[in-house]
């Protein structure tokens, strides 16, 4: 592995801290958007391939780590699942962008926002 590689986990797949619940399917989408109905859901869309990506992730978990609000987390690797990304698109009229979150409440998405733009700001 290159220095760069060491510097900035080039080869390292990410793994998603203990908070996220890992969205995989229509059917984990669903559960998430009725979740946001009893509390804020937020829904992480992150490209695994993606330094930009990464690096956002990893900003935005540190972010987060001491939140103290009820808020549930979902994870979306985008490129395992893409076709549960763009039914996402499709339901909240979001035009798709990696890295993205959204925070529902009710059901619908009520923030947004896209690469360095993420952050705990949207929630709270």
């Amino acid at each position: 592995m290159s220095i760069f590689g060491k510097l900035f986990g080039e080869n390292e797949k990410p793994k998603p801290s203990s908070f996220w619940k890992n969205i995989t399917s229509e059917k984990d989408l669903a559960e998430a958007v009725e979740n946001s109905y009893h509390e804020k859901t937020v829904i992480f869309k992150h490209s695994t391939s993606c330094f930009i990506s990464k690096t956002v992730l990893r900003n935005f978990e540190k972010e987060i780590e001491d939140i103290d609000q009820n808020v549930s987390f979902y994870y979306l690797d985008l490129l395992a699942h893409r076709s549960v990304s763009n039914t996402i698109a499709e339901n909240f009229g979001i035009r798709h962008e990696s890295p993205q979150l959204i925070v529902l409440e009710n059901g619908k998405a009520i923030n947004h926002a896209s690469h360095q733009d993420i952050s705990i700001s949207l929630i709270i």
